[in-house]
């Protein structure tokens, strides 16, 4: 079962794991703006609770994943798969991934730190889903 670890009206952002803390981080950024993020945190992928997903985005009308993986066949992926399947008429905006960049995983601590999802991303992806 999912947790939300925050509550926010203007856009919904599921993560799960150690990257769930940069959703976090965001989240607090954006708030001094006036902008309300719901986190998700999924705790589990199988099962996926999409039934805690699916409300929120009810209520959010926006969707962004933030997810520590490659950016092709990944958990973020299948979420937007089924919210799109079930909820595209209570879309706003097309759903944003936020994911590690498209590289192979490099060895050196400077560029692991750029290869990995950040809030500077995650604040970037919520921006663009509410057209700021």
């Amino acid at each position: 079962v999912a947790d939300i670890k925050r509550t926010g009206d203007h856009v919904t952002i599921v993560s799960f794991g150690k990257i769930l803390k940069e959703a976090l981080i965001a989240a607090e950024e954006l708030s001094k703006k006036g902008i309300e993020c719901e986190i998700i945190d999924l705790r589990t992928i199988r099962p996926m609770d999409y039934n805690l997903i699916f409300e929120s985005v009810k209520k959010t009308n926006r969707l962004v994943i933030l997810e520590e993986a490659w950016p092709f066949g990944n958990i973020s992926t299948d979420i937007s798969h089924k919210v799109q399947n079930e909820l595209f008429d209570y879309l706003d905006a097309p759903i944003e991934k936020v994911n590690n960049a498209d590289t192979p995983t490099p060895y050196s601590p400077v560029l692991l730190e750029e290869w990995l999802p950040n809030s500077d991303e995650v604040i970037k992806a919520v921006k663009k889903v509410l057209y700021i």
